[in-house]
C-alpha cells in the first residue's frame, strides 16, 4: 500500500528535512526536529502526493488516507494518554498546511480541533481551567467557521468586539468563562443562521472537513496570488500536517511567539522576535494584540513597557536561546521559529529557513561564510536575483523637507510614496492607471496579497514585527510601517485619521520602513547605496559566473550608471532614440521627405555632428570596453507627425504644402510594418543612412581615442535574412570606416556583426556567420516572429495561455526554450562551425530575466545584455547558473 501519512515524534520519525517535496516544509522540518530531540508535539504528516490525489478524486479524501490518517492518530492516543473524540479526556489536534516552500499565511489553519459541546466541559474539569476551556472553543468555532465553512469571520469577530465593549474590557484576555461560554453560543447560532445547519459535533466529522479545507486552501486565490508572484509550480500542492495541540492560553504561566535567529530586516545575528503570555500561536500574527519583547535587544516603542520573555520566563528564553543555536548550525540558514509555553514547558511548533530582506541575505549569506558554515558557492545560491531590486531603488532624500505625523513599527525597510488605498481592490485601481498607491489598512490578512503585491508600501494601524503585514512585505522587498498606533481607518467614510489630522483615499502620504515613519505628503527620494557585504557577495559572483554582462544604454548617464552596476561593455545601443531629440528630429524629417540621394546625403549631414556627439559620450563613458551600437531599425513613419499643428509646422519648415506632409505619411504606412521597410532594409535602399551613422561611429572613435581612451566598436545591422544581404552592408561599413581611418592615420579594431531575431537567419546561421565578426540575438523580435504574435497586443491572452497550461510562462518574459531557444542553439552552434571566431551574445529584454540567463549559459553565449539596473541581477544569475552547472556534472 502506498505510503501517504508519515509520523513524527520522539519515538518515531518517518521523514527528514530532505522530503520537502513530500511531506512540505513544515512537514520535513518537524520531523527532523523530533529525530533531533527536540521538544515538538507528536504528530504525523498527510503527503503533498494526497493533496494532488484530493482533486483527482473530486475533492475527496480516498479511503487508504483515512485508514493510514485514523492509524496514526490511535498511536497519538497511546502516547499522550488521551482519546480522540472523548468528552473527558478528549485528544485535540491542530491542521496545519505546509507547502515545499514557505508560503506565511496563504493557506489555511485550523486549532483546537476535537472539541465540541461535552468535550469542552470535560477539558474544563480535567484542567480545573473553564476559562482556557471556553476560550479554546470558541476559538475553535471561529478558525472552524472561516477556513471550512466560508463564514464571513467578520461576523463573529463583530460579536467578540460586542462583548469586550459591553463589558469595558479591551483584550479578549479579559473576559472570564462565562464572557466566553455566552461568546461560544453566539458563535453557533451564526453558524446555524449562515448555513442552515448546526455547528459539527462530532470530531471524526470535524478532522475530515478540516483536512480537505487545508487541501483546498492550496488553490485559495491568495495562494495562487503568491506563487504566480514568486514563480511556483501551481502542480505541487500542500502536505497537510495534524499535530496534538499544546496550549499558550491556559494562564499566566504560559505563552506563545515567533523569532528569528538573526535579524529579518538587516541580517544582525541576535535572537529577534515578540511573544505574547496567554495566547495561541495566531494571535501573534494576526496582530489583535501588540506582543512584547522577547529580550530587551527587541524593544521599540511600542512594546518598551512590557516585560521580555527572558525577566517573566527565564528558563523558557535559556532553552529557546539554546535551541536557536543548535538550529541554526544544523539547518546553516537563519531559522523563523514558533513556539509555545504550556504551563512552564517549551515547545517548538515549527522551524524554517525565514523571510528576510535582500540586505538582510546578503548579510546572512557574507557572515555564514565567515563563520565557516557554508561554502561561497552555497552563498551565492541563497540569494534570488530578482530580489537585487530591493537594493537598488530610491530611499527619503535625509536633506528634504518632512512632516512626520507618526511612528509606527520598522517592519521592512525602504522609502515608498503613494496614494492611500484602504482596500486592495483600490490599490490594484491605481496601479492599473499607472499611479502609485500605499496600502494603508488597519492590519492585513492573506486576502490583501493582490493588493500588497500593487503598492508601493503598507502602513498598518496593528500589528508587530512578526505581523502578516511585514513578514509578507519582507519576503517581497516592500516597505512596511505596521503597529502605527496613531492612524485610525475607517473604511465605511473612506478616510484614515493619523494623529488627529483626517485624509481621504488618494491623498499622498510616505513611509520609511526603516524608521517605521508616516510622513505627511510626497517625500523626494534618492538613489540607493550598495552596503560593503554587497561588494563582497557580488565579487564573489563575479569569480564564479562564465558569462560576460553587457547592457542596453544609449545615453552616457545610462552607460555610467550600468558600469557602476557592474557592467562590462555595451551590449545595445539604438540609435533611432537619439533620432528624436528636438535639435535633430526636423534634420531627420528633411531627409525622409528627400526625394534624391544628394538630398538627403545633405540632411544626412546636419545630423552627422549630432551622432558622432552622441557617440563620444557613449565611447567615455564606457572606457576600454566594448560598445554594441545598432544601425537605425524602425521605419521611417515612426519619426513623422501626427497632430495637425506638427504637420503644420513641417510643411512650413521644409517649404511644402501640409498636404505633402499627409501624402508622404500616407505613402509610408505599412499594414505590418514590424515586418516592413525597416532594419538594414532601409539600408539596402537607402544606403546613406547607414553611411552617415558608420562615419559618425569612426569619427568618434578617432576622437576619444585621441584622448587617451581605448575604444572597441561594434557595429551591428539590425534584420538580416540572408548572407547576401549583409555581405552588402557590410562593405558599405568597411569602405566608410577604412576611409575615416585613413584620413585620420589611425588603427582602431572595429567589428561588424548581425542581429539574429528572424527565424530565417537563425536558419542560415552557417552561411550567415562568414560575413559577421559577432551575432546577438535580439529575442524580443524573434520570439515575435516565431511566435507570429506581437509582443504589444499578445498581453491580450498570454495570460490565460499561461493560466491554462498552453504555456509555461509568458515568452516574452522567460525565453521559449523549446521553440525560439532551439533557434538560438541552432544558429550558436552552425555559426561557430563557419566561425569559430564569432562571438555570440543576447541583448533582447531576456538578457536581464535569471530563468533565460540560465538558458544562455547552458546554451553556450558568451554575453548578455540587459538594462542597466538589470545588471547586478544578471551578474549573480550568471554565477548561479554556473554553479548549477558544475553541481549538475559531479
Amino acid at each position: 500500500m502506498k505510503k501517504w501519512v508519515y509520523a513524527f515524534n520522539s519515538k518515531k520519525t518517518d521523514g527528514n528535512r530532505d522530503q520537502k517535496d513530500l511531506l512540505g516544509g513544515k512537514g520535513a522540518n518537524l520531523a527532523e526536529m523530533s529525530a533531533l530531540g527536540l521538544p515538538v508535539p507528536p504528530g504525523l504528516t498527510i503527503t503533498t502526493e494526497a493533496c494532488i490525489d484530493y482533486y483527482k478524486q473530486g475533492k475527496k479524501i480516498n479511503n487508504d488516507i483515512k485508514e493510514q490518517v485514523k492509524s496514526e492518530i490511535k498511536n497519538l492516543e497511546q502516547m499522550l494518554g488521551k482519546k480522540f473524540g472523548d468528552d473527558k479526556n478528549p485528544l485535540l489536534v491542530s491542521i496545519r498546511s505546509g507547502a515545499r516552500v514557505s508560503m506565511p499565511g496563504m493557506m489555511d489553519t485550523v486549532l483546537n480541533l476535537g472539541l465540541n459541546d461535552k468535550a469542552v466541559e470535560g477539558l474544563a474539569l480535567l484542567t480545573e481551567n473553564p476559562r482556557f476551556a471556553w476560550d479554546s472553543y470558541r476559538r475553535f468555532i471561529q478558525m472552524f467557521s472561516d477556513v471550512v465553512m466560508q463564514i464571513d469571520s467578520d461576523l463573529m469577530e463583530h460579536e467578540l468586539e460586542h462583548m469586550k465593549k459591553s463589558k469595558g474590557v479591551n483584550n479578549d484576555t479579559d473576559l472570564n468563562a462565562d464572557d466566553l461560554k455566552k461568546l461560544v453560543d453566539i458563535f453557533k447560532s451564526i453558524v446555524q443562521k449562515e448555513t442552515g445547519f448546526p455547528f459539527p459535533q462530532d470530531p471524526t466529522e470535524q478532522l475530515w472537513l478540516s483536512i480537505g479545507a487545508v487541501f483546498g486552501s492550496w488553490n485559495n486565490n491568495r495562494a495562487m496570488d503568491y506563487r504566480n508572484h514568486y514563480g511556483y509550480s501551481h502542480e505541487w500542492g500542500t502536505a497537510v500536517n495534524v499535530q496534538s495541540m499544546v496550549f499558550g492560553n491556559m494562564g499566566n504561566d504560559c505563552a506563545t511567539g515567533v523569532c528569528f535567529t538573526r535579524n529579518p530586516s538587516t541580517g544582525e545575528r541576535a535572537l529577534y522576535g515578540e511573544y505574547l503570555v496567554n495566547a495561541q500561536g495566531e494571535d501573534v500574527v494576526a496582530g489583535i494584540r501588540t506582543p512584547a519583547p522577547i529580550d530587551d535587544n527587541n524593544r521599540n516603542d511600542s512594546n518598551r513597557h512590557e516585560k521580555s520573555l527572558k525577566e517573566i520566563m527565564p528558563k523558557a528564553y535559556s532553552e529557546l536561546v539554546e535551541i536557536y543555536n543548535k538550529l541554526e548550525n544544523h539547518y546553516k540558514d537563519m531559522q523563523d521559529m514558533e513556539f509555545t509555553i504550556e504551563k512552564n514547558k517549551f515547545y517548538m511548533l515549527q522551524t524554517r529557513n525565514g523571510k528576510r530582506t535582500t540586505l538582510a541575505a546578503i548579510k546572512i549569506a557574507v557572515d555564514l561564510v565567515n563563520e565557516k558554515l557554508i561554502t561561497k558557492d552555497e552563498a551565492i545560491l541563497r540569494v534570488r536575483p530578482d530580489d537585487l531590486n530591493q537594493l537598488l531603488h530610491p530611499r527619503l532624500d535625509p536633506n528634504a523637507k518632512r512632516h512626520t505625523l507618526a511612528k509606527g513599527l520598522p517592519a521592512s525597510p525602504g522609502a515608498a510614496v503613494g496614494r492611500i488605498c484602504l482596500t486592495p481592490e483600490k490599490a490594484l485601481e491605481y496601479k492599473n492607471a499607472k499611479d502609485k498607491a500605499l496600502l494603508v489598512r488597519l492590519e492585513t490578512s492573506p486576502e490583501d496579497l493582490a493588493g500588497m503585491i500593487a503598492a508601493e508600501g503598507i502602513l498598518t494601524a496593528r500589528g508587530g514585527m512578526t505581523s502578516h503585514a511585514a513578514v509578507v512585505a519582507r519576503g517581497m522587498g516592500k516597505p512596511c510601517v505596521s503597529g502605527c498606533g496613531a492612524l485610525h481607518v475607517d473604511y465605511k467614510a473612506k478616510s484614515a485619521t493619523i494623529d488627529g489630522k483626517n485624509y481621504k483615499e488618494g491623498d499622498w502620504l510616505t513611509i520609511d520602513g526603516g524608521t517605521g515613519e508616516v510622513i505627511e505628503g510626497k517625500v523626494p527620494t534618492i538613489e540607493a547605496g550598495i552596503s560593503d557585504d554587497f561588494a563582497v557577495f557580488m565579487k564573489w559572483a563575479d569569480d564564479t559566473r562564465k558569462l560576460r554582462i553587457r547592457t542596453n544604454a544609449d545615453t552616457p548617464h545610462d552607460a555610467t550608471v550600468a558600469i557602476q552596476f557592474g557592467a562590462e561593455g555595451i551590449g545595445l545601443c539604438r540609435t533611432e532614440h537619439m533620432f528624436f531629440a528636438n535639435d535633430r528630429i526636423l534634420a531627420v524629417r528633411e531627409m525622409i521627405f528627400a526625394e534624391n540621394t544628394p538630398d538627403r546625403e545633405k540632411a544626412l549631414a546636419k545630423l552627422l555632428p549630432f551622432q558622432r556627439d552622441d557617440f563620444i559620450g557613449i565611447f567615455r563613458a564606457m572606457n576600454d570596453k566594448p560598445v554594441n551600437i545598432r544601425l537605425l531599425d524602425p521605419p521611417l513613419h515612426e519619426f513623422l507627425p501626427h497632430e495637425k499643428h506638427e504637420k503644420e509646422d513641417l510643411a512650413k519648415a521644409l517649404g511644402i504644402t501640409v498636404q505633402a506632409v499627409d501624402l508622404r505619411i500616407e505613402g509610408l504606412h505599412e499594414f505590418n510594418p514590424m515586418l516592413g521597410h525597416r532594419g538594414c532594409r532601409l539600408a539596402i535602399t537607402y544606403p546613406e543612412i547607414y553611411k552617415m551613422q558608420v562615419r559618425a561611429i569612426i569619427e568618434a572613435a578617432i576622437q576619444v581615442s585621441d584622448e587617451g581612451i581605448k575604444v572597441h566598436p561594434e557595429i551591428m545591422i539590425p534584420l538580416v535574412i540572408s548572407k547576401a544581404e549583409l555581405a552588402i552592408l557590410r562593405k558599405d561599413v568597411i569602405e566608410v570606416s577604412e576611409e575615416c581611418l585613413k584620413k585620420a592615420g589611425k588603427k582602431i579594431p572595429y567589428k561588424v556583426g548581425t542581429m539574429i531575431e528572424i527565424p530565417r537567419a537563425a536558419l542560415t546561421a552557417a552561411e550567415i556567420a562568414t560575413e559577421a565578426d559577432f551575432f546577438s540575438f535580439g529575442t524580443n523580435d524573434l520570439t515575435q516572429t516565431t511566435l507570429g504574435a506581437s509582443r504589444d497586443d499578445a498581453g491580450k491572452f498570454l495570460p490565460i495561455y499561461v493560466e491554462k497550461g498552453a504555456l509555461v510562462a509568458d515568452p516574452f518574459v522567460n525565453i521559449d526554450e523549446t521553440g525560439v531557444g532551439i533557434l538560438v542553439k541552432m544558429a550558436t552552434t552552425e555559426g561557430r562551425k563557419s566561425n569559430p571566431k564569432i562571438h555570440v551574445g543576447i541583448c533582447g529584454e531576456h538578457g536581464g530575466d535569471p530563468k533565460s540567463i540560465e538558458f544562455c549559459h547552458r546554451t553556450g553565449l558568451d554575453y548578455v545584455s540587459c538594462s542597466p539596473f538589470r545588471v547586478p541581477i544578471a551578474r549573480l544569475a550568471a554565477a548561479q547558473a554556473s554553479i548549477k552547472e558544475k553541481q549538475n556534472n559531479k
